[in-house]
């Protein structure tokens, strides 16, 4: 059986490449395409692998600027040349999941979340303060709206979505009429252990610098809270939020996993500032025995335990934030269990989880859709 891994773009390893990591182990002879793929900027498991690229690949300024190509993306991952495979896996955030594959194949799409930006998070990503008011409405609402129609339209050709999270599963439902299965993705429990140390006072944020990851909520809700805050990532919002951050802030930029690992176990606690579809970042900071201080919203509901592994804020805004600190500070939680409860979502689960619903679409007839 041939099989082919589709996956959007590789341009760093993130919870999205972890997952694609894990397909590789599960399919040694994959051959991997994607519509970017920066060199040695992921694992050596992936890039041990045939990798076969978009036409994207070779545009003027494209291993730092391809988002700047998003309108070339559906015709990029439909030319992707699938033909003589037998089993297609996508791994999609954003175009992956429109492949299209040959009469005698399946398609099993792991879907992160159908595209953000084209459904319910425009003003996120390009409304009038991120974009200007002009550009917002003449040029990004009518190229993502006809994008989410284009995204709806092909959804069929996946014959079975998989699911990151409950949270995934229902936006799935919404948007594309369709059921899908929940495989947690992989976190590595092994590598993230708690430190021999006490933690110290102050919280952390690893994440990328983008808007709608909100980490301007996180700075002035340490702020109002009178916390220190260090933040782990790299992206285009850091100047801005450079500006707005007080001497309590540090900016660490990107740094290696031993790092961001001694980064969680020194932290009093991790800040998960806006909705995330699952979130690997709470995890891997309980697998090192660290409590979470997140939104009631998104895939968090499903993986931190109020006053058990960390604390909910209701509201979206800084004071609530500051608020779940100051519960936080007040509180002993045991590190033990936050532990136990990443544990739930270890790589080997996950394996599992995988095996067991690829099994179950290649025991369908062909072209079946469920």
């Amino acid at each position: 059986m041939k099989v082919a891994l589709v996956h959007d773009w590789l341009t760093g390893m993130r919870g999205g490449e972890k997952v694609l990591e894990a397909l590789c182990l599960l399919f040694p002879q994959g051959d991997i395409f994607t519509l970017i793929h920066t060199r040695g900027s992921v694992s050596p498991t992936i890039e041990s692998r045939r990798i076969t690229t978009s036409f994207v690949q070779h545009l003027p300024r494209a291993a730092t600027r391809y988002r700047q190509y998003l309108p070339l993306f559906p015709t990029a991952i439909e030319q992707l040349d699938l033909d003589g495979y037998d089993l297609v896996i996508s791994s999609s955030h954003c175009v992956a999941k429109s492949a299209v594959v040959p009469g005698r194949a399946r398609h099993l799409s792991y879907c992160f979340s159908p595209m953000r930006y084209a459904w319910d998070q425009f003003d996120e990503y390009f409304g009038p303060a991120r974009v200007g008011p002009v550009a917002s409405r003449l040029i990004y609402r009518p190229l993502l709206a006809r994008l989410a129609r284009w995204d709806a339209a092909t959804a069929s050709r996946a014959h079975r979505f998989v699911a990151i999270s409950q949270h995934v599963a229902s936006r799935i439902r919404r948007y594309y009429d369709r059921e899908a299965a929940v495989v947690y993705p992989p976190v590595d429990t092994a590598f993230y252990q708690p430190g021999p140390t006490a933690p110290g006072q102050h919280f952390l944020v690893v994440s990328a610098l983008v808007p709608y990851k909100r980490i301007d909520r996180a700075i002035s809700g340490c702020a109002q809270a009178g916390v220190p805050l260090r933040i782990i990532g790299s992206g285009p919002d850091r100047a801005r939020l450079e500006r707005i951050a007080g001497p309590a802030v540090q900016f660490l930029g990107p740094v290696p996993d031993d790092v961001v690992r001694a980064e969680y176990q020194a932290a009093r606690g991790v800040i998960l500032a806006g909705e995330e579809d699952f979130g690997i970042v709470p995890l891997e900071a309980q697998a090192c025995g660290r409590p979470v201080v997140a939104l009631r919203r998104g895939g968090a509901l499903e993986t931190v335990r109020e006053g058990e592994t960390g604390m909910f804020f209701d509201d979206p805004t800084p004071e609530s934030l500051a608020s779940a600190i100051a519960r936080l500070n007040s509180s002993s939680l045991d590190p033990q269990h936050a532990r136990a409860n990443a544990e739930r979502f270890s790589a080997e689960r996950h394996i599992e989880g995988l095996r067991a619903v690829i099994d179950g679409t290649l025991a369908q007839p062909v072209g079946t859709r469920w």
